[in-house]
């Protein structure tokens, strides 16, 4: 009995360590992306995260089938390609703060996708939930001014967060599928070393980008690729290990907060009464829909 609870108390400070480095990433890549190119930071965090996870990662690998070397390509290019051009692009142009709160709509994306295409299906209490995850994107993208607001005001900013999200989301999906025949420290670290390779070559022959980075910029983006993307997914994977899905992933969403906190600290931005409000409304929202009894899964519907 003492070693279990050691365990879960473990769990828990992993699940909050987690949530405090991811709600770093905004924070530590909002000056980067004023002065690196969006594309090029992007590989770059993704090559350092994919070595990073290496000594994590099992040396023996199953053999895959075709379909599934297809799928680990789709994963790729959703979740350390597409999704991260989108997330660093969209930083260069929307606050540090309104990034950390738009992150908890890949719960809102994961959800939605897994119920169109997985064939899940939401009880009320995961209804109400995606809702108000929902309601909180809302928050942030209008700031609740409706009465100027037009789509134009948030074309070049929220837009493209909220797209990373969806296609982070993408990721989760498919990964999960993958997950039952491949070790999830696999996925993740071919995932990032193919993505991560893919944009060097696009920010390089594409968009020829020239690598310019200062000596002090150095350390901001290996805090990117290692404590950012590398170890709050380790951390993450370790809570759920310890202390169940629910529990982590509600933990994990207070990286909002975190987030939040630390754009006002570290950047000196203006956090408004709609940032507060938005992040409880998200929170409630990732809490609600981390609860078992708000999906009912294909599994369950079997039964």
């Amino acid at each position: 009995m003492p070693q279990e609870h050691d365990q879960t108390r473990l769990g828990y400070v992993f699940a909050i360590l987690a949530a405090v480095m991811f709600g770093s990433v905004s924070v530590v890549a909002k000056p980067l992306v004023s002065t690196i190119d969006p594309v090029l930071l992007a590989s770059m965090v993704y090559v350092i995260s994919a070595i990073a996870l290496s000594p994590f990662a099992q040396k023996k690998k199953k053999s895959l089938a075709r379909r599934d070397l297809l799928l680990v390509f789709s994963i790729a290019i959703c979740g350390a390609v597409v999704a991260p051009s989108l997330y660093f692009v969209g930083l260069t142009h929307a606050s540090a703060s309104d990034a950390a709160l738009i992150a908890n709509g890949e719960v809102f994306f994961s959800v939605l996708l897994a119920v169109m295409f997985f064939k899940e299906r939401l009880k009320m209490t995961g209804v109400i939930a995606v809702l108000l995850v929902l309601a909180g994107m809302i928050i942030i993208t209008t700031n609740l001014d409706f009465t100027t607001f037009t789509l134009q005001q948030i074309h070049y900013k929220d837009i493209l967060l909220i797209l990373s999200m969806l296609f982070w989301a993408l990721d989760n999906n498919l990964s999960r599928y993958l997950a039952q025949k491949m070790d999830v420290a696999n996925i993740v670290q071919i995932k990032s070393a193919m993505g991560g390779v893919m944009l060097f070559v696009i920010s390089l022959l594409v968009f020829r980008v020239d690598i310019n980075i200062e000596a002090d910029q150095i350390i901001s983006i290996l805090l990117l690729g290692t404590v950012g993307f590398a170890a709050s997914l380790y951390f993450f994977l370790q809570g759920l290990k310890r202390i169940g899905t629910v529990r982590t992933i509600t933990l994990f969403s207070m990286s909002s907060v975190f987030g939040l906190v630390a754009s006002f600290v570290f950047l000196a931005e203006q956090i408004g009464w709609h940032h507060i409000v938005a992040a409880g409304i998200m929170i409630l929202g990732v809490y609600l829909v981390s609860r078992k009894e708000s999906v009912i899964s294909p599994a369950s519907i079997s039964k």
